[in-house]
């Protein structure tokens, strides 16, 4: 029963770092990504910190070899901005061919579904990583790269990821059949533990209330025989 419970843990993980928000893969003609906001959520900051925390991870497993950077600052008041990096057209298509090849062995290794993106496009010369104390801002574009950025400030997560998806022309991942079967499987076990928890949540009710009828039985009957 313990290694039942320990593998569907392990497979509600897997399931929720592979689908939801931000499961998506990108075109390769992305190169990097940056984000920057404060470090608190007030002052219009909470959005783009749930994009961070709930849809970035995401967007990072089907897009391992694309960059990333968050540069947390920490004025509540200063901009939240979304910089997305493109490779421009003649460098785009030099490098189709490999993407295509690259994904084709992926998809065989894999077994079939999608496969997260491979390839990298940027060196340590000109990528700067993420920092927690404002130490990281926007790069500047490489002669082969275009930019394009949007401001996240005030916008819920939901509308920062649909703006995200529009510019960059992300495609998101579907479930499998087989993954669709695991998430029902896991939805009917949470309810049946519920159910579970519901039912010995009543059992201990029970039991205190019989214990308390009863502590208080002994007490009268104590006190009949005191006064007798």
């Amino acid at each position: 029963m313990v290694g039942i419970t320990r593998r569907m843990h392990k497979l509600k993980a897997l399931l929720n770092i592979r689908h939801g928000p931000g499961a998506a893969l990108l075109p390769s003609e992305i190169t990097r990504i940056h984000m920057e906001f404060a470090s608190r959520w007030n002052d219009g900051q909470y959005g783009p910190r749930r994009f961070w925390r709930d849809c970035l991870p995401r967007l990072k497993y089907w897009n391992p070899a694309v960059p990333m950077i968050v540069n947390r600052t920490s004025e509540p008041t200063g901009p939240a901005t979304m910089t997305i990096y493109f490779r421009q057209q003649q460098q785009e298509q030099q490098q189709q061919q490999q993407q295509q090849q690259e994904q084709a062995q992926a998809s065989k290794a894999g077994g079939g579904g999608a496969v997260p993106r491979l390839g990298s496009f940027v060196t340590s010369e000109n990528q700067p990583s993420s920092s927690f104390v404002g130490k990281s801002p926007a790069p500047e574009p490489t002669p082969s790269e275009r930019v394009v950025s949007f401001d996240m400030k005030g916008l819920h997560s939901d509308a920062i990821l649909a703006d995200f998806l529009a510019k960059t022309g992300a495609v998101p991942v579907a479930p499998t059949p087989q993954e669709e079967a695991e998430f029902r499987e896991l939805e009917e076990r949470a309810g049946r533990s519920q159910a579970d928890r519901e039912t010995m949540r009543k059992y201990i009710e029970a039991q205190r209330r019989q214990k308390a009828l009863l502590k208080q039985a002994m007490s009268e009957a104590a006190a009949i025989k005191q006064s007798s």
